[in-house]
């Protein structure tokens, strides 16, 4: 695991600890999704899988400090004490729900499990391979709490206003630099066997999840994608 030159352990380690924080947030976000579920009534299926993906995450946190630490980092952030609202101020608590539920799940967390499908098909080291594998399987379930709440508020009203929102979503959900060069040691083909996606991968697996699976999916539910897609091509154009 550590026969690595120092700037692909470096990469390797400070993804590990970003994904350490992502999950650690992801943990309170699914919590106050769940309660808020609860107060809008929601199924009962739907509010115990948001439970359910907090102690998930809670989990994911743990693998995901495990991996940073192996790997050589040595500062992980303490664990934050709650998480930023997502949905724009003024929205009623329905549509609050609806548009957490769609950042968190049907964009980000579709994403996610898209590129952990990437990496558990790459000959990986064994304990990351058991990583992978655990993190896929929950963020599989996790994306399907997004779909099937949207798909519900789809049958119950109207869900268009989402479109012009999506842009915003899509906009939190990556790095700053996602649609910027890599540098020599974030496109080794090194990463992969280490549980981290070269640059160039990464971004190209990002877009084809949006095309592939994620704007169909809002479209089947009535979300317009015009803006969204508008912003993906000038991401794409955009100079560096």
């Amino acid at each position: 695991m550590h026969a690595l030159p120092e700037p692909e352990r470096h990469v390797i380690a400070t993804a590990w600890a970003f994904r350490y924080r992502v999950e650690l947030d992801a943990a309170l976000r699914f919590a106050r999704l769940g309660e808020r579920l609860e107060t809008l009534a929601a199924p009962e299926a739907l509010v115990s899988l948001a439970r359910r993906a907090t102690s998930d995450e809670q989990r994911h946190a743990a693998l995901c400090e495990e991996l940073a630490l192996a790997y050589g980092h040595l500062a992980l952030p303490e664990p934050p004490a709650a998480v930023a609202e997502v949905a724009p101020v003024g929205l009623p608590l329905r549509q609050q729900v609806l548009y957490e539920l769609v950042a968190a799940c049907c964009i980000t967390e579709t994403e996610s499990a898209a590129v952990l499908t990437t990496l558990n098909a790459a000959d990986t080291e064994p304990r990351v391979r058991q990583v992978l594998h655990d993190l896929l399987r929950d963020e599989v379930a996790h994306s399907r709490l997004g779909w099937a709440y949207l798909a519900r508020e789809h049958d119950a009203g109207e869900v268009a206003w989402l479109g012009r929102h999506i842009p915003f979503m899509l906009e939190g959900s990556i790095s700053p630099t996602l649609f910027a060069a890599g540098t020599p040691a974030e496109e080794s083909p090194m990463l992969q066997r280490h549980g981290v996606l070269p640059h160039a991968n990464k971004r190209a697996t990002f877009v084809r999840t949006l095309e592939e699976v994620v704007f169909p999916g809002l479209e089947r539910f009535g979300v317009p994608t015009a803006p969204a897609r508008q912003w993906m091509a000038q991401r794409q154009t955009a100079p560096a």
